[in-house]
């Protein structure tokens, strides 16, 4: 009998199905399991994607895949009178985020990234964390959020990204494809959806690679900067005005 095939190696809507029940399992210690992977890291990387996505005061921000809403939460904090849309496929986790502290300041909306239900050009700002490397069609994710953006706005991501070959290269793998799973299964008890991520992260996009494809969906002025010895990108582009 033939071994059933891994979340990574899956396409199309299986895909999709496998990496939202895997979400799903882990929302109760999500939240938990980012500040022990990342040595509470995270935090900071996400007061950086805020600042990226240049809001105004009294702006509309969305925030896809919104997660438990570190994002939304970070960027409420952030910017004055700031009307957030945490959007996510998996409604198991938003529940999460739904009974933090300032949970009702969120306007929570179960949505896939493929096809946004909001109308043309309605945010100032768009962010998401861990969303592309997790989706079947990345240019699909990206003309959505490039019709949903106002003109002159920017979209802000953060995932992670392949550790370079460099001398530390086989150290992160090591912590990755070992560590990572131990400790997952150790707090969470779900050991296949900490062995999918960093499975899914050694075989993403180099940030050259996802910058490339911000810019073929009409994105300009596209940065990145990496965190957390280059295996995290947050990557930042504008629509045109």
């Amino acid at each position: 009998m033939s071994e059933a095939p891994k979340t990574e190696q899956l396409s199309g809507a299986a895909r999709a199905a496998a990496v939202q029940d895997i979400f799903r399992r882990i929302a109760p210690r999500y939240d938990l399991m980012n500040r022990v992977m990342t040595f509470g890291m995270d935090r900071r990387w996400r007061r950086f994607v805020v600042r990226q996505a240049r809001l105004p005061e009294g702006g509309k921000l969305l925030d896809i895949a919104t997660g438990t809403g570190d994002l939304a939460f970070e960027a409420l904090r952030q910017v004055p009178g700031l009307t957030v849309i945490g959007a996510d496929f998996v409604p198991t986790i938003m529940q999460v985020g739904r009974r933090r502290p300032s949970g009702e300041r969120v306007r929570w909306i179960a949505a896939d990234a493929l096809n946004l239900p909001f109308a043309t050009e309605t945010f100032d700002a768009i962010t998401h964390g861990f969303l592309v490397r997790n989706v079947i069609d990345i240019q699909r994710a990206l003309a959505e959020q490039w019709r949903v953006l106002k003109r002159g706005g920017y979209v802000v991501c953060l995932d992670t990204t392949p550790p370079p070959p460099n001398l530390l290269r086989p150290i992160l793998r090591f912590y990755l494809q070992k560590m990572i799973p131990l400790i997952g299964t150790l707090l969470t008890g779900q050991r296949d959806a900490y062995t999918y991520l960093p499975n899914s992260t050694i075989g993403f996009k180099t940030p050259q690679e996802l910058a490339a494809l911000f810019e073929a969906a009409g994105f300009v002025d596209v940065s990145y900067r990496r965190f957390m010895l280059n295996t995290i990108a947050v990557h930042w582009a504008q629509k045109p005005r």
